[in-house]
């Protein structure tokens, strides 16, 4: 089933997601219609709280880079192209190396794209959907999809990694999304 997402000004997406157990009520379900939403929307990645559920829960599938970008390797390619994974009580134990900028989007804020720095090498610790532990290392656009999907689990969005000039440039489209000005080509819900 294709959820609603939650777009900006909502103030589900700064709640700090609360970790889950194994008997959480229906997760499989909840697991299949997140990839079934992210999907439909054209995402890389969804969050709980863009879903309206404050718990510690995302999904990611960056299989769309792989197909996207002709200047990786046939490697980094491969890799991004079975990059499928759910995230349950995650928790970023390290962040690594230079940061390096990235245009980020994301799909509880439409149509506004930004430049966000970031480490490229992270450890996380996690539960996968069975509730088996992980501990693991990414690095690269594995990594930045993780982190942009931790964050939300956060309360923090990529438009708070941004520059105060940056904020103040696309104030007006934040309000827009706010008061309902933007629709999205998805199911979504203000």
């Amino acid at each position: 089933m294709i959820l609603p997402i939650y777009l900006y000004g909502n103030p589900v997406l700064r709640n700090k997601g609360k970790d889950i157990s194994s008997d959480y009520p229906n997760l499989k379900q909840l697991i299949s219609d997140m990839f079934e939403t992210m999907y439909a929307a054209k995402g890389v990645g969804l969050a709980a709280p863009q879903i309206g559920l404050n718990i510690n829960l995302f999904i990611v599938d960056a299989s769309p880079f792989a197909e996207d970008d002709d200047t990786m390797s046939d490697a980094e390619r491969e890799k991004l192209s079975a990059f499928k994974k759910v995230f349950i009580n995650a928790r970023i134990e390290r962040e690594e190396g230079d940061e390096w900028k990235f245009n980020e989007g994301c799909l509880s804020i439409p149509g506004i794209r930004e430049d966000v720095m970031r480490k490229p090498i992270i450890t996380i610790s996690y539960m996968d959907e069975n509730f088996v532990p992980h501990t693991e290392t990414f690095d690269g656009i594995a990594a930045r999809i993780i982190q942009h999907e931790y964050d939300h689990t956060q309360g923090i969005l990529f438009v708070d990694k941004i520059s105060s000039f940056r904020k103040k440039m696309i104030a007006k489209k934040l309000k827009d999304i706010e008061n309902g000005l933007i629709t999205p080509k998805y199911k979504f819900k203000l």
